[in-house]
């Protein structure tokens, strides 16, 4: 296993248990103890742990806004168990518009295998670099680059996504709260979301179960504004039964 490799699964761990040990994780990756706490240094520089004797502990709280590249390997496997859901919701020659979240551009990856001659405009710097060469029609809304998300924003893309009406928005949250609404971690990315949702005659939010009952920085729409939830876990009775309420279709691996 590369060194990266096995920083991804550390991440992991302890985006799930919020603290690792060194000796647990040297016997589990059959690495030394010295190995480990250089991948510990590395992400300490990196802003993502805090070390502790003997181990470490998460630092990411839910109104950071973190590096795609980080985002991307984060509950990697919730994210492709919703992306398998969405081909049912939606159709040969659709027009859809996806935010920057690693969950959205993991369904376009499960879109581009399952769907043909799809319109995908998206602010997304790495899904216009992914799905360059598929059979996507892709347009960009151009804008502003933000470098640690690989996203496009600002009024340039604003007014690139009001020109366009679509089939689907296909969107992810940072929280769910039955109080708060839906909210995200930034306002440039929330402002982008909050068009798309209105631009759409159907709206897909993504969330793995980690993001219930969280509240983040900036609300992007009370539940009124989604038709449909996937995520990866059943919910708990209260959350069904509050989406039932809202009239938003859940779905989730059986």
């Amino acid at each position: 296993m590369l060194a990266f490799e096995r920083r991804e699964q550390i991440l992991n761990t302890l985006y799930k248990e919020k603290k690792v040990f060194v000796s647990a994780l040297a016997e589990s990756f059959d690495v030394t103890e010295e190995t480990i706490r250089r991948d510990l240094e590395k992400m300490e520089r990196e802003g993502i742990v805090t070390r502790t004797y003997g181990g470490a502990t998460l630092n990411i709280h839910t109104n950071e806004d973190l590096p795609y590249q980080t985002r991307g390997t984060i509950n990697i496997e919730e994210k492709k168990s919703i992306a398998r859901q969405i081909s049912a919701f939606i159709s040969d020659n659709d027009t859809l518009m996806a935010d920057t979240s690693s969950t959205a551009f993991e369904s376009l990856r499960e879109l581009a295998v399952q769907k043909n001659h799809l319109t995908v405009i998206t602010n997304s710097v790495i899904a216009l670099q992914e799905f360059s060469q598929n059979h996507f029609h892709l347009i960009s809304t151009g804008g502003s680059l933000r470098a640690k998300s690989r996203s496009l924003v600002g009024p340039l893309s604003h007014e690139a996504l009001k020109r366009y009406h679509v089939d689907t928005a296909i969107l992810s949250c940072k929280g769910l709260s039955r109080q708060k609404g839906i909210t995200d971690s930034n306002d440039p990315e929330a402002d982008l979301k909050k068009i798309m949702l209105k631009q759409a005659n159907k709206v897909i939010l993504l969330a793995d179960h980690t993001k219930f009952d969280e509240v983040a920085l900036v609300k992007i729409t009370d539940f009124h504004s989604i038709d449909v939830l996937i995520t990866d876990q059943k919910p708990s009775d209260e959350w069904l039964t509050f989406l039932e309420e809202q009239q938003i279709t859940v779905i989730f691996p059986s």
